[in-house]
């Protein structure tokens, strides 16, 4: 098993809030084709994980910016629905929500690993099935306070 990368695309319309037409988005974003929690695929339009050529909606930008995953709003119903789904399967009690995050969770049936939390692992698989970014308890969750994590995508 060797070195497996993944190509930064670039938006061949500016996303910016101020830009000139026609001018290329310096943004960059990556290839994704589906996203999975637990190893099961999330049902979402797949079509919204790609650049639309033509007006540049849509797509998977990488962000130093954003502190937390920001997802459209479809993707993030059926994402969020998928992984409070799998949380419940394994004991872990929801709890009611702290803003910005739509799901958070007690830590009481929560147990803690090398890996961070022991939450249902996320999957983001980009250019092929064989390239997954698979994404662990210490980069899914956010702890809010005491006995309480979310889920840290908006």
């Amino acid at each position: 098993s060797g070195l497996t990368t993944t190509p930064l695309l670039i938006n061949p319309v500016s996303t910016a809030s101020a830009y000139i037409q026609g001018e290329r988005s310096s943004e960059y974003f990556i290839g994704m084709t589906a996203i999975k929690i637990a190893e099961k695929t999330v049902p979402i339009n797949t079509k919204l994980l790609r650049i639309n050529g033509a007006t540049g909606y849509g797509g998977t930008k990488i962000s130093t910016v954003d502190p937390y995953t920001v997802m459209e709003t479809s993707i993030f119903d059926a994402f969020t629905s998928a992984f409070v789904r799998e949380a419940a399967a394994r004991n872990i009690t929801r709890v009611s929500t702290v803003a910005p995050f739509g799901a958070c969770f007690s830590t009481k049936n929560v147990g803690v690993t090398r890996l961070g939390y022991a939450v249902p692992e996320i999957q983001l698989v980009l250019q092929s099935d064989d390239v997954v970014w698979r994404i662990f308890g210490a980069n899914s969750m956010v702890s809010v306070g005491d006995d309480v994590i979310c889920l840290g995508f908006v």
